[in-house]
């Protein structure tokens, strides 16, 4: 994953949509790139690590923690576990 350049992006909205949406949940741009990046990681556009790009989040733990705090499931599959069993075991026998 590159650290590239960013892209500035806007949309529009009734004015009384944004204010409702700035005192019920805060920093409007925050919110939005927030919900881009659950929609994209639900839908498994986006990788955890693409999430915790997009966010500037510090680590794995935090991205879980985000997208837990958001009911949203991991994407965690047999492969996964596999590839973790694999690990664990070689980790072990060192």
């Amino acid at each position: 994953m590159s650290e590239g350049k960013k892209r500035t992006i806007s949309i529009e909205i009734p004015e009384p949509i944004a204010r409702d949406i700035e005192e019920n949940w805060g920093n409007l741009e925050r919110r939005t790139l927030e919900a881009l990046a659950v929609e994209g990681y639900r839908t498994q556009m986006f990788s955890a690590g693409q999430v915790r790009w997009m966010l500037d989040l510090a680590g794995c733990y935090e991205v879980d923690r985000f997208l837990k705090e958001r009911e949203v499931d991991l994407n965690y599959d047999e492969a996964d576990l596999e590839r973790d069993i694999q690990t664990s075991s070689k980790i072990r026998t060192k």
